[in-house]
């Protein structure tokens, strides 16, 4: 039996938006995150038992409810700010660079390594100037490799950077194991190497050290030559070749740049820090949460400022919320309601981009009556009604036709003729074959 096909039309469509004002992008991204922290709120109400009102008192105070939490707060802004600004040259190329976390984490190392081999051996400020230098040169080594294959083997770049993450942490509990006394596989705080308390007051430097090079990066991207060369590039390659880019070199160049920013990081990580050290979680995923605030910023470093700026402060909050109300691993709390509040967010994005038209029943009645042409009503006639019809049609056609002629007189009248007989039509042929003869 014949399955019957269904047309199923849904009741929406969607089209691009291309000229939505900017205001209007900007309050729907408000909403969005106004309507997901009140989303968060009612999720924590519902697992802790708690208030309403308790969520939001709490996430305040985890974030700002002391000195130390606010100094705090902006140290960890000031860290996955600057690792995320560092995947801004990748991303502008259309280089996936999901790299950060081993780039910054062999970035530390090089640091350590300085402290642990010249530490005590030469004066404070040439030492942290040393770990500068390496953090920088190890990082931006780290990042160059997968795009040297990139650019001459055109090897994935997404797996190359990812798998090197992996190579990083080993390499530091390689490094740790040598290190650590007694196989403790810690290293404990190292004495020498921090300058996190210039102005007598931790984090500073590295907070505005941090919003310097945002500025930096940005001005570098926007107006200059090496900026436009790698947004070219990112926008098509074959446009890139034919107006003289050389490919090859701004890859490269590119992600030189960007290990090195992620280097920068970990020599904040080790030497910003009031108890300089490393372990294999010193970067706490912050490579990877850092891809969100990039395209949630747009891959623009003044609105990445913006969303770095709500990720540590809901990650500082919902941490306060889960010891208040003792549900125990926090940071498994901390996880959850990140995740609900910026998956609200990111939706909030598609709104941005994308028009919903629902289609109502008028609407489609009309454009089924647009699209369907009308069957036009058979009428059934008799033969001698068709024969009527027809003759009525030759004579207004005959009319016409004489009465265009040049010999027709006014006075002149048309008789439609009676159809010849044979006979008749036989002989009118006879005598016009004779005159012919003649």
């Amino acid at each position: 039996m014949a399955s019957k096909k269904i047309n199923f039309e849904p009741p929406f469509h969607l089209t691009k938006r291309t000229d939505i004002p900017s205001w209007k992008a900007w309050l729907i991204r408000g909403v969005a995150i106004v309507v997901a922290f009140l989303f968060s709120g009612i999720v924590s109400t519902i697992l802790t038992k708690g208030e309403f009102g308790g969520f939001f008192e709490n996430v305040f105070l985890g974030a700002f409810g002391t000195e130390r939490r606010a100094l705090n707060l902006f140290q960890a802004w000031a860290m996955l700010l600057l690792i995320g600004i560092a995947l801004v040259p990748a991303f502008k190329m259309k280089f996936w660079n999901i790299g950060a976390e081993g780039q910054t984490l062999v970035g530390a190392l090089a640091s350590v390594f300085m402290i642990k081999e010249l530490g005590g051996k030469i004066p404070d400020g040439g030492l942290i100037v040393m770990m500068l230098l390496a953090s920088i040169i190890v990082g931006a080594i780290w990042g160059v490799l997968p795009a040297i294959f990139k650019a001459i083997w055109n090897t994935n770049e997404t797996l190359f950077t990812l798998m090197m993450n992996y190579i990083a942490i080993q390499l530091v509990l390689f490094a740790i194991n040598i290190w650590a006394p007694n196989g403790s596989g810690a290293i404990g705080v190292l004495k020498n190497g921090s300058f996190t308390g210039a102005f007598g007051v931790n984090y500073v430097i590295n907070i505005v050290l941090v919003t310097i090079v945002t500025v930096i990066l940005f001005v570098y991207i926007r107006y200059s030559k090496h900026g436009y060369e790698l947004t070219v590039v990112g926008e098509s390659v074959n446009t890139a070749k034919y107006i003289g880019v050389n490919v090859r070199k701004v890859i490269i160049r590119t992600m030189i740049l960007s290990g090195a920013l992620c280097g920068l990081a970990g020599w904040f990580l080790v030497g910003g820090s009031p108890t300089p050290t490393i372990n294999s979680n010193l970067v706490a995923g912050r490579g990877f949460t850092a891809i969100l605030v990039a395209w949630l910023g747009q891959l623009n470093p003044f609105i990445m400022m913006g969303t770095a700026f709500l990720v540590v402060f809901f990650q500082a909050g919902s941490a306060q919320v889960a010891t208040t109300y003792q549900i125990g691993d926090s940071s498994a709390f901390s996880g959850l309601i990140i995740g609900i509040f910026f998956i609200i967010v990111i939706a909030a994005e598609f709104l941005v981009n994308y028009n919903i038209v629902f289609k109502t029943r008028r609407k489609k009645a009309e454009a089924v009556k647009k699209t369907t042409p009308e069957k036009a009503e058979e009428k059934i006639i008799t033969e001698e009604q068709f024969e009527e019809e027809l003759e009525s049609i030759g004579t207004r056609y005959f009319e016409r036709t004489i009465a265009k002629s040049e010999n027709f007189e006014a006075n002149d009248t048309f008789t439609p003729q009676k159809e010849e007989t044979s006979s008749e039509y036989a002989l009118e042929e006879t005598n016009t074959e004779e005159k012919e003869d003649k």
